[in-house]
């Protein structure tokens, strides 16, 4: 019987590039998907700030998270009521933003998937609510708009967005 020599592992001197990035072509591809599927809050908040056109914001959370605080702008439609209701909330030609709770749900993204299916143009706004409350921007609730500080781990103190 022969014995088997184990050789102890390398580490990779670098744990990053251990596994190579890709190429120009497929990162280029990738990256620009990922801007085709999601919208920051930053730029969602900026867009409704100007009344861009052709957007309609939807907040895909049941009625007791709408009534605790949602977007100035967003138009209540849970995901249950997305496939009866999408018709009568979103015109023709427009693009909707969904969101939900934060990035540990993905309510956003099943909201996004209805919408998808029903054909209708759609992105996801990373961060959800709960990102859009620590950048400082401001909230409706019952007793009219409030505006909690800046987290500063999500946005500088102070600033409108992040900047980048």
């Amino acid at each position: 019987m022969t014995k088997t020599q184990f050789t102890p592992l390398t580490p990779p001197a670098s744990t990053v590039t251990a596994t190579p990035p890709a190429d120009s072509a497929a990162a280029l591809a990738h990256f620009a998907a990922r801007l085709s599927f999601e919208a920051d809050v930053s730029d969602v908040h900026a867009d409704l700030e100007a009344h861009a056109p052709g957007l309609v914001v939807v907040d895909s959370r049941g009625t007791e998270a709408w009534d605790q605080g949602h977007l100035p702008g967003a138009v209540h439609l849970p995901t249950a009521e997305i496939a009866a209701r999408a018709a009568d909330v979103v015109p023709a030609g427009a693009v909707v933003v969904t969101y939900c709770w934060s990035p540990g749900c993905n309510g956003a993204t099943r909201a996004a998937l209805a919408f998808a299916r029903l054909g209708i143009p759609v992105k996801e706004m990373i961060g959800g609510y709960e990102y859009w409350v620590r950048e400082g921007f401001a909230v409706r609730t019952a007793d009219g708009v409030e505006r909690r500080p800046v987290d500063a781990l999500t946005a500088p103190r102070g600033a409108i967005s992040c900047g980048c």
